[in-house]
C-alpha cells in the first residue's frame, strides 16, 4: 500500500512535507498502482494505434510509450518510496505527456496515470502542484502541435480543469493520508503507553507481593526460628549445668515450635498468608501468650474476647501482637507482659505492654520489625503509637477501623494470666 506523506502548512514556507521512510521497497508494495500503470499504458498504446493522427508515422508515440514502460519497470516503481528514483522517473513521465498528444491527440489519456504518479512520488505538496501545472502545459503544447491553433481555447479550458481537478484531489488525498498517519502514530504511542503502564503495574505488583511475603515470613517463620534458637541455647545451658530434668520440657517446646514454623511455612506456600484458626481471634491471642510464656518464661496476661472481625483485620492484629512480643523477647528483658484487645463500634484497639528496660522511641530503629509493623497497619488503614522510656517499659497501642464480618457468636473469656 502507499505510505502516506505527512504534509503541513506553515506560514513561512508554504506547503511542506516530512520525508517518507526510505526503506527498500518491494514489488508487492503499491501493487494496485502497478496494475493501474500497466492497464493505462496498454490502453494508451491501443489509442495510439487506432486513434486519429495528423502524421503518417506514429513511431515517436510507440518509442515514448516503450521508454515510459521500460523506465517504470527498471526504477520508476521504486519512486513511491525512494526520492532518487522518483527524481529520475518523473521527467520521463512529463516528456511522455508532451510527445504522445503531439503524435495522436487522443493519447492525452496518458494523463490518467501521470497525475497520480506526480502526487504519489513527489515529496512535497507544492512540488506536486507545480508538476501538475507542468503536465497541463506540456499536454496543451502537444495538443497544439497535433491539432493546430484552432482548438487553443478549448484545449486550455480542458487542461485547466484537469490540472485543477488533479490538484484538488491530490491535496484532499494527501490530507487524508496525513490524518491517517497521525492517527497511526497516536495509536502507536497509546499502545506504547499502555505497555509501559502494564509493565509498571506488574513491577509494582511484584514489589508489593515481595514486601508482603517479607512481612509474613518475618512475623511467622522467622519469629518461630528465633524462639527455637533461644530454646536451644537454654537447653544447652541446662545440659551444661546437669539440669537433665528440664531437657524433656525444652525438647517438647522445641518440637512444638518447629512444627508451628513448618505449618506456617506450608500455609504461606499454599495460601499466601497465614491466617487465624477457626476458633477465633481471642483464642489465637491466648495460644500466642501461652506459647510465649513456655518459650521465654515471661508471664503474659491476655485480655481478649472473640469478636466478629474480617479475616484481614484479624491477621493484622495477630501479626502486630507477634511482632511486639518478639521485641519483648529479644530486647525488653521484661518480667511480664500484657496483651489487651478492645473492640468498639467503629474501631478495634490492641495494646501490648511490658515492664522491660524500654528504649528511646524517637530514634529510628535499624531492624525490619517495627518498620514492617507500621507498613502493615498503614496498608490496613490503621495507626500505631509506641510509648517507651528507659527503665519504664514499652507500650504499643494499635487502632484499626472495624469491618464486621459476622461469623460465630462471640464467646466471652475471662482475663487469664499465663505463668510458667
Amino acid at each position: 500500500m502507499i505510505r502516506p506523506v505527512e504534509n503541513r502548512w506553515s506560514v513561512g514556507s508554504g506547503w511542506d512535507a516530512v520525508g517518507m521512510d526510505q526503506s527498500e521497497p518491494t514489488v508487492r508494495q503499491n501493487a494496485w498502482l502497478h496494475a493501474f500503470f500497466a492497464a493505462t499504458v496498454v490502453l494508451t498504446a491501443v489509442i495510439a494505434t487506432f486513434g486519429w493522427s495528423p502524421w503518417p508515422s506514429r513511431w515517436p508515440a510507440y518509442v515514448a510509450l516503450a521508454g515510459f514502460a521500460a523506465t517504470y519497470v527498471a526504477y520508476g516503481w521504486r519512486g513511491y518510496e525512494i526520492p532518487r528514483a522518483a527524481g529520475a522517473f518523473l521527467p520521463v513521465a512529463l516528456a511522455v505527456t508532451l510527445v504522445l498528444p503531439a503524435v495522436a491527440p487522443t493519447t492525452a489519456f496518458v494523463q490518467c496515470i501521470v497525475f497520480p504518479l506526480v502526487w504519489c512520488q513527489a515529496r512535497r505538496v507544492r512540488t506536486a502542484v507545480l508538476l501538475s501545472v507542468v503536465v497541463g502545459v506540456l499536454s496543451t503544447i502537444g495538443l497544439q502541435v497535433s491539432g493546430g491553433p484552432d482548438a487553443l481555447v478549448g484545449t486550455i479550458l480542458i487542461e485547466s480543469v484537469s490540472v485543477v481537478g488533479s490538484c484538488g484531489m491530490g491535496i484532499w488525498m494527501t490530507r487524508v493520508a496525513s490524518l491517517a498517519e497521525e492517527r497511526r502514530r497516536l495509536l502507536d504511542e497509546l499502545r506504547s503507553t499502555q505497555d509501559s503502564l502494564a509493565e509498571a503495574h506488574r513491577t509494582a505488583g511484584v514489589t508489593s507481593e515481595r514486601e508482603r511475603l517479607a512481612r509474613e515470613i518475618h512475623d511467622t517463620v522467622a519469629q518461630n526460628l528465633a524462639g527455637i534458637v533461644m530454646l536451644t541455647e537454654r537447653a544447652r545451658g541446662d545440659l551444661a549445668a546437669d539440669r537433665f530434668d528440664r531437657l524433656d520440657e525444652r525438647l517438647t517446646i522445641l518440637e512444638e515450635s518447629a512444627r508451628a514454623a513448618l505449618e506456617e511455612s506450608r500455609t504461606l506456600v499454599a495460601a499466601g498468608a497465614a491466617g487465624v484458626a477457626g476458633d477465633g481471634l481471642g483464642a489465637a491471642f491466648h495460644r500466642l501468650g501461652e506459647r510465649f510464656t513456655r518459650e521465654t518464661g515471661i508471664p503474659v496476661t491476655v485480655d481478649a474476647l472473640d469478636c466478629a472481625l474480617d479475616r484481614d483485620t484479624q491477621v493484622v492484629l495477630l501479626r502486630v501482637a507477634q511482632e511486639a512480643l518478639a521485641n519483648v523477647r529479644s530486647h525488653a528483658h521484661a518480667a511480664s507482659a500484657q496483651v489487651a484487645l478492645h473492640v468498639a463500634a467503629d474501631q478495634v484497639g490492641l495494646r501490648i505492654a511490658d515492664d522491660g528496660v524500654g528504649f528511646d522511641a524517637s530514634v529510628p530503629t535499624a531492624g525490619h520489625g517495627l518498620r514492617g509493623l507500621r507498613e502493615r497497619l498503614a496498608l490496613a488503614g490503621g495507626t500505631c503509637t509506641i510509648t517507651s522510656d528507659a527503665g519504664r517499659g514499652t507500650v504499643v497501642d494499635v487502632s484499626l477501623p472495624t469491618r464486621a464480618e459476622p461469623r460465630l457468636p462471640a464467646v466471652a473469656e475471662p482475663v487469664t494470666e499465663v505463668s510458667r
